[in-house]
């Protein structure tokens, strides 16, 4: 009994953890955000501009 609990607890985390890291912008090869342009697009880590349809202001970086 204790080991299917446990085993459903850690499948939770790692449900909740792809779930927020496919709704995060610059995610995976990108690097994380690094800025926010002045058009409100996220400026990737590694240079490029997230196709997200979320927009940013400057304080969000």
């Amino acid at each position: 009994m204790k080991i299917a609990t446990i085993i459903a607890v850690i499948g939770v985390i790692l449900a909740a953890g792809i779930a927020e890291a496919r709704n995060t912008p610059c995610s995976g090869k990108k690097g994380g955000v690094k800025a926010c342009t002045s058009n409100g697009k996220f400026l990737c880590n590694n240079g490029t501009i997230s196709q997200s349809k979320r927009t940013c202001s400057k304080g969000d970086s």
